[in-house]
Formats: C-alpha cells, structure tokens, sequence
C-alpha cells in the first residue's frame, strides 16, 4: 500500500543523503591525507639521514718535503756572509729528509776555491753537527735547530794573529765572531717541547782582493771564539 510522500519526508530523505555524502567525503579525505604523509615521510628521513651523514672534511696541513738545502747567496761583504755562515750551520731539522751529510755539503759549497782548508772545515762543521747516532735519535722527536744572530764583530785578537800569521794569510783574510742563542724545538711524549742557549764562535773567511766573493775558511770550537 503506498503512502503520499509529505514534504517532512523529503527533508529527512535529504538530510539523510546529505549526511551519508559528508561522511563520504570526510572518509575521502582522512585516506588521502593518510596517503600524502607516507608517500613524504621516507623522503624527510632520507633528507635528515643524508644531513647526519654529511661530514665536513678539513684540510690537513702538509708539512712541505724538502730535499735540498738552498746555496748560500754570494757575497762580497764579509759580516754578510759571516751571518749567513752562522745561520746555515745551526739551520737544520730531523723530521725532513735532509741528512747531515747534505748540511755540511751546503757550507762546504763555499769553502776556500784552493780546497786547502776544506778537509779541516769538514772537521770543524763535525763538531757543530749532531753525529749520525744522535741524528737518528733526534728524529725520533721531531728535533728541530736554528740561530737568532745577536751580533758580528771582528775579534779584538785578530790584528796580533794577523802579525803573527804573516804572509801565509790571503788578502782580504778575516775572523768574524758571532754571539747569537741557539733554539731547538721538538716533540716530547705528544706535547710540543722548545730550549734555547746562548752560543759563540768565531768563523774564519776570505773575501776580496783575493776573491770577487766571500769563502769560508775554517771555524773555532763552539762557545772557544777568538776574543
């Protein structure tokens, strides 16, 4: 039997339909933010695992390798070439691959032309150099020298030696002593070490008129200069 349709039924009829559509459509909506988050979540991990992998990488500093002393700069000027003397023969460093031998090669590059003193020179940078035994223990500390020059002066002995010696000496034949502190670094038990000692001696050289350039001669013992 069918009943007429009042418009109160039609309303509840449409109230109905539209809550069942809003239902739909939150539904809708819930799933599809559901499916968004998933979908850019691996994306936001793999971004802030890829910001913790991330390291930033500092340069080492390299110490440079040096193979080979520089020459002495030639000269003509006797308290010049006295300082740079000085300078090369106290100038060296155990954590390179330089020797002693190399050292000694380097003074010994402006010796006297004639080579006459050259053998006692030999001698004479022996005392001033580390021997080979000690070289390699100070390696081990990563030992470093070098001289801080505090003056040049000619001895006030030199013009009585010079009487004494006399015709045997070359003209332009000097004696320069130098007063300078002698400074070693190195490394000791992991912590950075230094010392430093007040040094003399006296270098013995050439120049003109008997030669353009400055040449070494031979050395006094170290901390015995000529007064």
């Amino acid at each position: 039997m069918l009943y007429p349709t009042t418009p109160d039924d039609l309303r509840r009829r449409r109230l109905i339909v539209a809550g069942i559509a809003a239902a739909l459509l939150l539904i809708a909506f819930v799933t599809y933010a559901l499916l968004v988050h998933r979908t850019h979540s691996p994306s936001t991990n793999a971004q802030i695992d890829t910001a913790q992998d991330t390291v930033e990488l500092t340069p080492v500093e390299t110490k440079p390798v040096i193979t080979e002393l520089p020459a002495l700069r030639p000269t003509s000027d006797p308290e010049t070439f006295a300082q740079q003397v000085a300078e090369a023969m106290f100038a060296w460093d155990t954590a390179t691959l330089l020797t002693r031998t190399d050292h000694i090669e380097q003074l010994v590059a402006v010796a006297d032309p004639t080579g006459e003193s050259t053998p006692g020179l030999v001698a004479d940078l022996d005392n001033y150099l580390p021997t080979q035994g000690a070289w390699v223990e100070l390696a081990k500390y990563e030992t470093r020298q070098w001289l801080t020059v505090d003056s040049v002066n000619m001895p006030t002995k030199w013009a009585e030696a010079q009487i004494q010696a006399g015709n045997e000496l070359l003209p332009g034949t000097t004696a320069l002593t130098i007063h300078g502190t002698r400074h070693r670094a190195g490394i000791w038990e992991g912590d950075p070490v230094a010392s430093q000692h007040d040094v003399a001696f006296t270098i013995f050289l050439v120049c003109g008129p008997s030669y353009p350039e400055c040449h070494l001669l031979r050395l006094s013992m170290l901390d015995k200069p000529l007064d």
